[in-house]
């Protein structure tokens, strides 16, 4: 008898009191080492063979296990477990960090404890993700649960349809909160989506509960299942309305805050969706839905103390961000056709000119007495107005990787880009867009730095009669380009960080230009009304709000480049930087400028060759932090990695020419156009391809009745007239103020009376104020949804002022509580 089939019987035997140690047994014998990944599917179909063998040994593990996680709270399960907080960073650091001196104490009535204990070991997330999902299916259509069992499965459903109705309610907070009305004034004129979300969340989760009459603690099959399609529409009709903000951030801007709230708002609807197809009759769908909760609860059990875990989520956020908010304007970095290949040569020509001078005049302040501090803002200033001046002369400095570098990479994995194979291909196409527009922008710096620098040594020589600089200094020049024998390789890595940072540097200035309304905001500054014209004014406004970013991001990346070697200097650090331009321009000078007797074959082959290197590691330490950041934000995982890898080396032996020569047939790509610029899009469409209509979702407020779309639909040949009322209808006093606000929806005809649904929240403010606050969620029944309807109105009336009838239909049934759960071995 093997040792699962064993533990399988002994949790049979213990279903109706379940130990967690037991349980843990299991589990223990299915774990495999990371040396051995492949035994994990063979420990899980032996698994799933003994349970074929014997299937009371599936009606036992699960009742096992429902009965198990019924002791313990089950509502943050499915509402918080694998969705982003909306706690601060710092704040949650400093909770984890205190952890690691003084332990938190740990909640014991969760299910995520309960995890934690089961999957105690580091790598239980990896052997798990090696089982195959067809295993997983397998194994999830085995557990059935006995009739004389439901009992255990209403009660788990209950908590289910709880956690629904409390994120639906979630969602409507995030989707009507200020900050995202805000990004999208429409919203109101769409009658609230996020509103008739939950309408339709209370309606089906009160008409899931009398179908399958949960609240008697079963669960029968009815004869006619809840469809949960409008629901599902609904959440639908939210997910447009997130995408479509997501396409307005362009114009409007985002904050990291209105960043969390959308993440937190996407996995909300994702999970609502998930729990709805959990409850649902559609057996494909459910196993799935059990399967993502089930890896969510590990993820999150076995993390839920880690600070890297909690680094990487913030460090995921961010990078969403910068890939969200691509420039409109500013540096583009990206050409596929051969007229951007030589648009990009003629500003990376103008660029190399200034550089030149940059370099020049860089040099000569060494001849300045100046402290340490005064020479590190000496060469900033040099670095940062250089900059911003080739930036404002339409030029380009190589290797630069603006911010919308990484959101043109993203865009090429977003989630409408197709199956990921295909995105992979196209993301290697641009990949090789993006080298070869930046090797020719590197060609067009040096081919016009070195022949400028070379001019300006001789014209100095010719005008002043002596070497702009002596021949010591031109050794040191050619020595600090050594690739072997100088930290000019290091030196050119750091350099290409503050590439990269400096494209994040202007992609947040210009979100904070856009989304503070920069532009808007100086046209009404009174002194520069009072200064400027109005048209000067109006460009003056729209000058700074289309380029702060570019001109922020190239001004702090010359202060990044003015100070390192200041910073290395008085900390005793060997940390200086090496850009290919200015390299170029300082190879110039020191060939023209070195003695004859010092200059020979090697060093100028050295010095060549340490320039060509210097601009590789720019390049490739810039653009791999670009890469990282737009893949991050996507969530692709280290395999993805290795296939793009893979494409671009075959690339690279197919067809190199690509890298450094325009293709024929430019590649075309669905958010970028043949210039590089992103394109955006702020319009959203539903599945059949038209803008969201202005109705496509009923208003309705806590008073209003609303006539389901079946009911619509069985009337389209009947003349109906539906009547909303707000006045008071009834007249008994001694009905409920509560109940008295209650609007009467009708709709009658000359034929019959179709009956409505009244979409009860159960939230009564008499019943709120007077009830003592319990963990309990408790909802009304809906007013007989299923019944045959061909009674009347005022049947109804008299129906509910029965207070038998009342008490019957729509009385309040408490859910029970949980027992107190087993304590866990320490």
């Amino acid at each position: 008898m093997s040792e699962i089939k064993h533990i399988l019987q002994q949790i049979t035997a213990l279903s109706d009191v379940p130990d967690p140690a037991v349980l843990k047994r299991l589990i223990d014998e299915l774990r495999v080492s990371d040396k051995e990944p492949c035994l994990a599917n063979q420990n899980m179909q032996h698994l799933i063979e003994v349970l074929r063998q014997h299937p009371e040994y599936g009606d036992g593990l699960s009742s096992f296990v429902l009965k198990l996680i019924i002791q313990y709270r089950q509502i943050a399960l499915y509402t918080d477990t694998g969705i982003m907080s909306d706690q601060g960073f710092f704040i949650s650091l400093r909770r984890l960090m205190g952890h690691r001196f003084l332990p938190l104490l740990p909640q014991e009535d969760s299910v995520v404890e309960l995890v934690g204990y089961l999957f105690d070991k580091r790598t239980d997330e990896r052997w798990l993700s090696n089982i195959d999902t067809e295993k997983w299916d397998a194994l999830v259509d085995l557990l059935k649960v006995n009739d004389e069992h439901l009992d255990l499965v209403a009660t788990a459903k209950n908590s289910i349809l709880n956690a629904i109705i409390i994120l639906s309610y979630r969602i409507s907070g995030i989707g009507l909160h200020p900050d995202l009305m805000e990004s999208y004034p429409q919203m109101l004129n769409y009658s609230a989506a996020f509103v008739a979300q939950n309408q339709e969340a209370v309606l089906y989760v009160n008409q899931y509960r009398e179908a399958h009459e949960l609240d008697n603690l079963t669960d029968i099959i009815p004869e006619k299942a809840v469809d949960p399609a409008p629901l599902l529409v609904m959440i639908e009709q939210c997910e447009d309305i997130v995408a479509t903000i997501r396409k307005r951030i362009y114009k409007t801007g985002i904050s990291i805050r209105l960043t969390n709230m959308m993440l937190r708002l996407d996995q909300s609807l994702q999970r609502m969706r998930i729990l709805t197809e959990l409850v649902s009759d559609n057996h494909d769908k459910r196993d799935q839905a059990v399967i993502e909760l089930i890896q969510a609860l590990i993820t999150t059990a076995s993390r839920r103390y880690s600070i890297g875990y909690l680094i990487d989520n913030n460090t995921k956020l961010l990078s969403r961000k910068v890939t969200e908010n691509a420039g409109r304007v500013g540096e583009h970095y990206i050409s596929t056709d051969k007229a951007g290949y030589r648009k990009m040569f003629k500003k990376a020509s103008i660029g190399g000119f200034i550089i030149a001078f940059m370099a020049t005049t860089k040099i000569l302040t060494y001849h300045l007495a100046l402290a340490p501090m005064g020479r590190a803002f000496i060469n900033s200033m040099i670095y940062g107005l250089g900059f911003v001046f080739i930036h404002i002369v339409h030029g380009t400095v190589a290797t630069k990787q603006p911010a919308m570098t990484a959101a043109a990479i993203a865009s090429t994995i977003s989630d409408a880009s197709g199956k990921k194979s295909h995105q992979l291909n196209k993301l290697s196409e641009l990949v090789v867009d993006i080298l070869r527009t930046q090797f020719v922008a590197i060609m067009g710096n040096i081919m016009v730095a070195i022949p400028v620098a070379l001019i300006i040594s001789f014209a100095w020589l010719q005008y002043t009669g002596t070497p702009m600089i002596n021949t010591d200094k031109a050794a040191h020049l050619l020595h600090d380009l050594d690739p072997f024998r100088s930290l000019a390789l290091p030196h050119a890595a750091i350099a290409g960080v503050y590439l990269f940072l400096s494209g994040l540097i202007a992609g947040y200035y210009d979100n904070l230009a856009v989304y503070n309304q920069i532009g808007a905001r100086i046209q009404r500054h009174r002194l520069l009304k009072y200064l400027l014209p109005k048209a000067w004014l109006q460009r003056l406004g729209g000058f700074v709000e289309s380029n702060l970013g570019a001109i922020m991001g190239n001004f702090i990346f010359g202060v990044f480049l003015g100070s390192t070697a200041t910073i290395g200097f008085l900390f005793g650090l060997p940390i200086d930087i090496r850009h290919i331009a200015f390299a170029s321009a300082n190879l110039a000078h020191g060939l023209f400028n070195i003695s004859a007797n010092q200059l020979d074959w090697q060093i100028v082959l050295l010095s060549v060759l340490g320039v060509g290197l210097i601009g590789m590691v720019n390049l490739m330490v810039s653009f791999s932090l670009a890469l990282f950041v737009a893949l991050r934000s996507k969530e692709v995982k280290f395999v993805d990695w290795s296939r793009l890898t893979k494409q671009l080396f075959s690339h690279i032996l197919t067809h190199p020419s690509d890298f450094f020569w325009p293709r024929d047939k430019p590649m075309k790509y669905a958010r970028i156009d043949s210039q590089g610029h992103m394109i955006f899009d702020d319009t959203t469409s539903n599945q059949s391809g038209h803008p969201i209509p202005n109705n496509y979702v009923v208003r309705r407020l806590s008073d209003v009745k609303i006539l389901p779309k079946s009911k619509q639909k069985s009337m389209q040949n009947e003349q109906a007239v539906t009547d909303i009322d707000y006045s008071n209808q009834t007249s008994n006093d001694n009905v409920d103020p509560a109940l008295k606000s209650r609007a009467a929806h009708t709709t009658t005809n000359q034929v019959s009376t179709k009956k409505t649904i009244d979409l009860d929240d159960g939230l009564i403010d008499e019943e709120l104020n007077s009830v003592p606050y319990t963990q309990d969620i408790q909802y009304d029944k809906a007013h007989t949804a299923f019944n045959e309807g061909n009674q009347t109105i005022a049947d109804d009336e008299s129906n509910d002022s029965n207070p038998d009838n009342k008490a019957a239909g729509d009385a309040k049934t408490p859910l029970p509580k949980p027992k107190k759960p087993p304590n866990l071995p320490s």
